[in-house]
């Protein structure tokens, strides 16, 4: 969380405001596996790219996350990737109905997933991006909050 956010005491994770799309977030979403759920994400991140399709944006997910888990811990996930053709980064938000084994840091099942797609060039955006998400989801109040999300629109109100 932001010294801007404690003075002006909302929650605001800085990044999703200009990322997120209420088109892309989905909630009470069931998933049964890691690939399905990368596959979902997938769709998610895909929509409004002109020109990018899921399969693509899949194969992109799913060769970062061979190299390692990215599920942060406490039920997090943020699956993420450099693509080259878009211009701006952009995000995708899941909240699984159930919880997802995905070989977390703290070996804990995830059930909220952030996706994040930067442009291929953008190397110190996307960490960048990917540090305000961590640090936003390191505070439990707003983590507490994301949890008790019931809809999509609940849930984009609160990550935006």
């Amino acid at each position: 969380m932001t010294q801007t956010a404690h003075a002006n005491e909302t929650i605001d994770p800085g990044p999703l405001k200009r990322l997120l799309s209420r088109e892309r977030v989905a909630a009470n979403v069931r998933i049964s596996s890691k690939k399905r759920m990368l596959e979902e994400l997938a769709e998610l991140l895909s929509r409004q790219l002109p020109g990018m399709d899921q399969p693509t944006v899949f194969s992109i997910l799913n060769e970062r996350e061979r190299l390692g888990s990215t599920g942060i811990g406490h039920g997090i996930a943020l699956p993420h990737g450099r693509l080259n053709g878009i211009h701006e980064p952009i995000a995708a938000a899941m909240k699984l109905a159930q919880p997802l084994d995905f070989d977390a840091i703290d070996d804990q099942p995830i059930t909220m997933v952030i996706g994040l797609l930067v442009p291929a060039e953008a190397t110190n955006q996307h960490l960048r991006i990917l540090s305000d998400l961590a640090g936003a989801f390191s505070d439990s109040g707003f983590r507490d909050a994301v949890g008790e999300a019931n809809d999509a629109d609940s849930l984009f109100g609160l990550l935006t």
